[in-house]
């Protein structure tokens, strides 16, 4: 089976930005066992969590998983740091549990020792109390998950205005296959470090990124068995933080595949410049189910109804 294809099948297990796994309908007794209020039995979740414009006033944790999950007591990563810019302020997606917070200060300050950077350009990490968005991610909802642009943080003074209209950088060229003329071994450190870091589970980078990273790494590989490819991902790299301490109610995602996963990624640029045939007996993609709050670990309930 070629490598798009497999992608298809783990989908559901290796969750990126944009992906997540199903479930069935809840019935109401979940809900009722839930203790969700009459009001909300029939909303969305991702209404509920999208429209809180702060984070609970709660210990920190992470409940549940990273594509069905809440977060409690979030907190606010500035909008402007001595290293960092949060992009795209209106969506109010700057947030997320004091560990992940921590660890994008820590990585702008390595990012911002690299040629040309002087820090990075903060994407989507998650709403203030976490849980389904509005629009776009499927994970990022536990307060662990980051996009970091592409773009070199050039310019650390940028309006509000600005942030909302300004653009990253794709990387990818041949449909990811390939990096294009705007990689530099800026990025290559720069997710070096952040794969290093103990407290990441795994990063997301196009193929061809991936592919190029385990080309010119000459000493020790062993990092590269965090960074995995994915789809999309050519304007940013996801990082995903393992489970912190203090929340034994969050699920870590299982680990990836022994080695550095060089000719796994080898495997996928080699089926996008050569894509396999479609195998007629795929089944067909079922539909995105939008979550409920039933569908959601029960601590949920109490992180949007404390202050």
């Amino acid at each position: 089976m070629g490598r798009l294809l497999k992608g298809l099948v783990l989908c559901a297990a290796l969750v990126g930005c944009g992906s997540g796994d199903e479930s069935d309908s809840v019935a109401e007794p979940a809900a009722r066992a839930y203790n969700v209020p009459l009001e909300w039995r029939d909303k969305f979740a991702k209404f509920l969590f999208g429209s809180e414009p702060v984070g609970s006033t709660q210990a920190p944790e992470a409940f549940g998983s990273y594509a069905k999950g809440c977060l409690a007591g979030g907190v606010e990563l500035a909008e402007t740091g001595p290293t960092w810019q949060a992009m795209r302020l209106s969506r109010n997606r700057n947030w997320g549990h004091p560990v992940l917070v921590d660890y994008v200060q820590d990585l702008s300050r390595v990012a911002a020792k690299q040629p040309g950077w002087n820090g990075i350009y903060v994407g989507d990490m998650s709403q203030p109390r976490g849980g389904p968005m509005l629009s776009g991610h499927r994970s990022h909802q536990m307060g662990l998950d980051v996009d970091i642009w592409m773009r070199p943080a050039v310019n650390l003074q940028l309006s509000a205005k600005s942030r909302e209209s300004i653009s990253s950088f794709s990387m990818r060229r041949a449909a990811g296959a390939y990096v294009n003329e705007g990689w530099s071994r800026a990025h290559h450190e720069i997710i070096k470090a952040a794969a290093q870091d103990p407290r990441t589970a795994r990063i997301f980078v196009f193929p061809g990124a991936k592919v190029r990273m385990c080309d010119d790494e000459k000493g020790d590989k062993s990092w590269l068995h965090k960074v995995r490819p994915w789809w999309g991902h050519h304007y940013h790299f996801h990082v995903r933080l393992n489970c912190p301490e203090g929340s034994p109610g969050c699920v870590e995602q299982d680990d990836p595949p022994r080695g550095d996963g060089c000719q796994d990624a080898r495997d996928w640029v080699a089926d996008i410049l050569n894509p396999p045939p479609p195998d007629p007996n795929a089944p067909k993609p079922k539909p995105r189910k939008e979550l409920v709050l039933a569908d959601l670990p029960k601590q949920c309930v109490g992180v949007l109804q404390s202050n």
